[in-house]
């Protein structure tokens, strides 16, 4: 199976805890990881990439598990000059997260699963993961919140969350998507303006359970649990943001203990990053 995460130096802590929650579900498996990581840099502040370090030690993590598996950390930095998301670029948005756009133009796997650095693999992922993608160009799972405010097809809820999203490389290069995102992230200023443009102009996308990208609370059926920004109602009304490796506020805000043997490895493995 293969895996896509992209991010800065601050994303090496998420990922670590990804892959391994995912060494845990998929116990000897074996798997490919790539994670796009580039040098940038805006007006507030500098951005330092995904170091090589901390990819070479995800990487011996997970050749212990299985010799077969892999580590691959691709700089992007070239491509993300020659198409930068100009519209976007003094938004709240991160450069980073308009990496895995760049996917098509890279000598990735036909079938990848790209997953955002804030979510714990719960359960195997192999049934969605080997599903027919025939005239398909990715599944994802709806917005938790997302779906109640933005609306692009002619059903009632079909704005999908792009922190879990199975791609279909071929089916993605034949219709142009991401190239056709990019576009749109040059010229076009948007709320989330990543995952805003994969739904305005994704026309072949599938909708998969929410267990595959759960987004507010845990469930008995969770395959993926994504730690997202949320909207809570009591006892007043606020957002919440909670992240896997602030160990601390998953237990005292979220009352959590479900991935405690998963959390205390990683407070373990962590300073080896």
């Amino acid at each position: 199976m293969n895996f896509l995460f992209c991010g800065d130096h601050n994303a090496e802590r998420g990922v670590l805890i990804a892959v391994l929650s995912l060494l845990k579900a998929e116990r000897g498996e074996e798997i490919h990881v790539y994670i796009l990581t580039m040098k940038a840099k805006s007006k507030q502040r500098n951005f330092r990439p995904f170091s090589q370090h901390a990819a070479d030690f995800i990487g011996s993590l997970v050749t212990a598990d299985n010799p077969k598996s892999s580590v691959e950390l691709i700089d992007c930095t070239d491509l993300f000059v020659q198409e930068p998301p100009t519209a976007n670029m003094g938004t709240r948005f991160t450069p980073y997260a308009m990496l895995r756009l760049f996917a098509d133009e890279l000598d990735l796997p036909d079938r990848i699963l790209y997953l955002d650095d804030d979510v714990i693999i719960r359960k195997p992922v192999d049934q969605f993961y080997t599903q027919d993608l025939t005239g398909t160009e990715l599944v994802g799972v709806l917005d938790y919140f997302g779906r109640f405010f933005f609306h692009h097809q002619k059903r009632v809820f079909d704005y999908i969350n792009s922190g879990v999203l199975l791609l279909n490389m071929p089916e993605i290069k034949r219709t142009g998507l991401f190239k056709r995102v990019r576009h749109l992230m040059q010229v076009k200023k948007m709320f989330l303006p990543d995952q805003t443009a994969i739904n305005i102009l994704a026309k072949e996308k599938r909708f998969a359970p929410r267990k595959y990208n759960e987004q507010y609370k845990l469930q008995a059926d969770t395959v993926i649990q994504h730690f997202t920004t949320s909207f809570r109602f009591w006892p007043y009304f606020r957002t919440q943001t909670v992240k896997p490796w602030d160990v601390k506020r998953v237990h005292s805000v979220l009352h959590l203990h479900e991935y405690d043997d998963l959390l205390n490895e990683y407070l373990k493995l962590k300073d080896q990053l």
